[in-house]
């Protein structure tokens, strides 16, 4: 006898109770169909080509480094985030699976976007491998696929609380916020790169979301399993020093010579212990809290934007 489709589920979410319109991840989402339709290829880079021409060799050397360790670590995120999206899915929490359908998309996007900039301003170079510090791939190569892949086999609430500290909190709140701000430090002071300034203000847009939902994921775990902010703290705290490691490592190179674009170590290792100091904070302010509580607080700074 013939199985119908409708008989392997035992339940379809859009049918039983429909979606949660009010709660965070389909505010997300909402707002990843109104902000997140850009285009890479949209971006003009013409102006930036003549600016990369322009700089000298340190500075030209400079943005290399960060461009790839941004292009690294978007790639890294794109492919290490489907486990956690399987996870969901397979809880049937069909909101936060919209929402992640944007987030993986996004990430994408984000890849097309250095790859661009690389190939089209900066003239296809081969040897950004050389760039990846100790630091790095304590963190990218081997922090962020290790948590995330265990979710593979491991769908228990600490599993995922890792993943999410990994990823959210310290690759995209404490490192990839840093590498944003040094790039708008140093765009700023010399006027120039037009066409990146335009794209990392989308990328800047697009991972503040992906930040909200990793504070509101936490959150949930949290409220859900008291115990998950024991292993937050210690992810965290395990992965502070690799994570001040990849900022150091970056401009440590160029010393003791003037640092390229005059820019100052010190205020990129201050600001990334703010980012983590901030990311730490705002999970932890969720301990003791119910649901209803963490979706009212959620809701709160996707609207203010503040993750």
């Amino acid at each position: 006898m013939a199985v119908s489709m409708e008989s392997t589920r035992e339940r379809y979410t859009t049918t039983t109770r429909g979606l949660r319109r009010d709660i965070p991840p389909m505010l997300l989402y909402e707002r990843a169909k109104k902000l997140g339709v850009w285009n890479p290829s949209d971006i003009d880079f013409t102006q930036d080509k003549a600016d990369f021409a322009a700089m000298t060799d340190g500075q030209r050397d400079m943005l290399l480094r960060l461009t790839s360790f941004f292009v690294s670590g978007e790639e890294a995120v794109t492919i290490d985030l489907l486990p956690l999206i399987n996870v969901v899915a397979q809880e049937g929490r069909l909101e936060e699976e919209m929402y992640l359908t944007t987030f993986l998309w996004e990430e994408g996007k984000h890849v097309d976007f250095f790859s661009r900039f690389l190939d089209e301003v900066c003239g296809s170079p081969t040897h950004l491998h050389e760039y990846r510090s100790s630091s790095y791939r304590t963190i990218i190569g081997e922090a962020l696929p290790s948590a995330m892949n265990a979710l593979r086999t491991d769908h228990s609430p600490a599993a995922v609380a890792r993943a999410s500290s990994v990823y959210n909190m310290v690759v995209e709140g404490m490192l990839a916020e840093t590498g944003y701000y040094a790039y708008f430090t140093i765009m700023d002071k010399y006027n120039i790169l037009p066409g990146q300034r335009q794209g990392i203000a989308k990328l800047k847009q697009d991972e503040s979301r992906h930040i909200a939902y990793g504070v509101y994921l936490l959150s949930r775990l949290m409220s859900e399993n008291p115990e998950v902010w024991e292993v937050v703290e210690s992810t965290m705290n395990e992965l502070l020093m690799p994570g001040l490691g990849v900022i150091d490592e970056i401009f440590s190179v160029y010393e003791p010579d003037p640092m390229p674009f005059d820019v100052s170590k010190e205020d990129f290792m201050n600001y990334a212990a703010g980012q983590f100091q901030k990311r730490m904070s705002r999970v932890e302010r969720s301990r003791g809290l119910t649901l209803e509580q963490i979706n009212k607080e959620s809701k709160a700074i996707i609207e203010n934007d503040d993750a």
